[in-house]
């Protein structure tokens, strides 16, 4: 997909340098700059090709090509499939993912991923786009996932990861009454020895912190809205387990608890927009499956 930002420079950026608006207004990295100045038609004014040391006057239109129509998701196979997008501009997309499918292809899904369902929805409509997960969610969690459209919105949106302006929260069931009302597991995760498959709080993990908060409890069962600082694999399950709280429905690290699916929901992003700044919220419905587990004792506000 193309993607081309206009800038409109207003009486504040004239006598400015493209390079100074860029790095400083826009926030741009030397990195960005260079791919976009050696790019054909990749920084204009006017229609005509500028230098990054070209001054700037007020109301001229600075044109940039951020990333070029040919360089689109052309590895990926398209697959059909209900994808739930909850929102999209030029930059990025967010998309509900269910339980049970995986967000890439991976050995035994090479076509039936949520990257390949949505590959497929913009090829239907006539699009190539490159789709650029910011995070991943386990096969078994459902939830709220943003996709970069292009190279440079998925790369500030990873920064922003990075500088926790990009904010997670997921609604859990877990087993068990906590004592606290809210709190944080701040346990270390690694790989579980001699098991590959799972994780596990370990000494020389890497650091990791989940915050939680109690939304209701009743009949040794909790709903949980928790916020992470870090995203080690599987980082709510293994903290919930480990502090003696598993999930309902995860087989992995505990059991069943009744439920037919993980008890763990992507609910909430909040983040930029990765050029404008104006602020996001994304929320994803809750699963019928967790409402009506927490039917007659979880407050109805929490499962909005």
């Amino acid at each position: 997909m193309e993607r081309r930002l206009k800038v409109k420079i207003e009486p504040h950026q004239a006598g400015m340098t493209v390079e100074r608006l860029l790095k400083g207004e826009l926030g741009m990295t030397k990195r960005e700059i260079s791919q976009m100045k050696f790019r054909p038609g990749g920084i204009t004014v006017a229609g005509r090709q500028v230098r990054v040391t070209h001054v700037l006057t007020e109301g001229e239109i600075l044109e940039m090509l951020l990333e070029e129509a040919d360089q689109g998701s052309r590895h990926l196979e398209s697959s059909a499939g209900k994808l739930r997008i909850l929102y999209e501009d030029e930059d990025l997309v967010a998309v509900n993912k269910p339980s049970g499918l995986v967000v890439h292809p991976s050995q035994g899904h090479y076509r039936d991923s949520l990257a390949n369902q949505l590959v497929g929805h913009y090829r239907r409509n006539g699009q190539e786009v490159t789709v650029r997960s910011i995070g991943r969610l386990d096969k078994d969690t459902s939830g709220i996932l943003l996709f970069g459209k292009h190279a440079q919105a998925a790369a500030r949106l990873c920064r922003q990861r990075e500088e926790h302006i990009y904010q997670r929260w997921y609604l859990a069931l877990a087993a068990g009454r906590f004592r606290k009302s809210q709190g944080k597991f701040t346990g270390r995760i690694g790989p579980k020895p001699g098991d590959p498959m799972r994780m596990a709080v370990t000494t020389d993990g890497k650091p990791a912190v989940t915050h939680y908060q109690v939304l209701s409890q009743e009949s040794g069962y909790a709903l949980l809205a928790c916020r992470l600082e870090t995203g080690r694999t599987h980082q709510i399950r293994v903290h919930m387990a480990h502090g003696g709280h598993p999930l309902l429905g995860d087989l992995l690290y505990g059991e069943s608890g009744g439920a037919r699916q993980l008890m763990l929901h992507a609910w909430k992003v909040k983040c930029r927009q990765p050029f404008t700044g104006e602020e996001l919220e994304i929320c994803a419905p809750v699963p019928r499956e967790m409402q009506d587990l927490c039917r007659g004792w979880a407050a109805e506000s929490a499962l909005k």
